[in-house]
């Protein structure tokens, strides 16, 4: 104990201190493990360090807030893009699902058409457009090698689109109803009044000239091919009557027609073989006739 003594009357007096304060520090914590008689002194020396520990804190907590302000920023903007590209890619599919089913549309309906008429027939694509004015033709991307002839009637899902007028061996060209030099013979199907179609060279108006004034025939009239001449077979849809007039100066009628079919519309149609079909009637008729 001496030697202790000696030993602090010869140390400075900050070690004393320190040493003083350790003491009391042990102490301390001894009667508070045993007693747990400093509780309440615990909490009010929490409640005053609090406000220190807080605004020491403050720093670390706003620069951890901007970063990840700048994190959920950069997050968002591309979580942005991604769903901006996801919305285009799917519109896009959207478009074309919704052109798929226009498509699946219109060729069920040629299908349908071909099955109707019980014929070969042979589904095209148009691949030109002919641009000359007055001038009312089509190419197709069938030709003589798929069997395309001269004079072959051309139909789609809606009735008489035109007829061929030239072929090569992978093409072919079509000359549609309303180009001047067509003519297309057509009976009106409410009573059968027969007479000839003319194209006019203007889109969606056809002439139906050389009828009197006591012809039977009335605006709404559908006309359809009368078979006559042998290009066109019975039956198809050709055209509806619109106008109807006459001049006092005028011995027959003038009658417009408007094509059942949009010409300017669609890129299939389907080239259709007619004597295909009066094949299998001739002999079907000698049968009957020898039964």
């Amino acid at each position: 104990m001496r030697e202790i003594l000696r030993r602090l009357g010869g140390a400075t007096p900050a070690t004393v201190r320190i040493m003083v304060l350790l003491a009391i520090s042990v102490a301390t914590m001894l009667i508070d493990h045993r007693t747990q008689q400093l509780e309440g002194l615990r909490n009010i020396l929490q409640t005053a360090v609090y406000p220190v520990m807080f605004i020491s804190t403050l720093p670390r907590e706003v620069i951890r807030g901007i970063s990840g302000s700048m994190e959920s920023s950069s997050e968002l903007k591309t979580d942005n893009e991604s769903l901006r590209q996801e919305n285009l890619l799917l519109h896009s599919r959207l478009e074309k699902l919704h052109s798929l089913e226009a498509d699946n549309l219109r060729l069920k309906r040629l299908l349908g058409q071909s099955d109707q008429i019980a014929e070969r027939v042979l589904l095209a694509e148009l691949v030109e457009v002919s641009l000359e004015p007055y001038t009312q033709k089509i190419s197709l991307n069938k030709g003589s090698r798929d069997g395309v002839y001269v004079g072959q009637p051309v139909i789609n899902g809606d009735g008489v689109v035109g007829q061929v007028v030239h072929t090569s061996q992978f093409q072919s060209t079509v000359t549609l109803l309303t180009d001047p030099g067509s003519a297309v013979p057509v009976m009106v199907i409410r009573n059968g009044l027969r007479s000839v179609l003319f194209g006019t060279g203007v889109r969606n108006k056809l002439s139906l000239p050389y009828l009197t004034a006591d012809a039977d025939i009335r605006i709404g009239d559908v006309l359809i091919s009368s078979g006559m001449g042998g290009r066109f077979p019975t039956g198809y849809p050709v055209a509806t009557v619109t106008e109807i007039k006459q001049e006092p100066s005028d011995e027959f009628l003038t009658i417009n027609t408007l094509p059942v079919t949009q010409l300017d519309h669609g890129r299939e149609v389907l080239l259709i073989w007619p004597e295909i079909a009066k094949e299998k009637i001739v002999p079907l008729q000698q049968e009957i006739v020898d039964e």
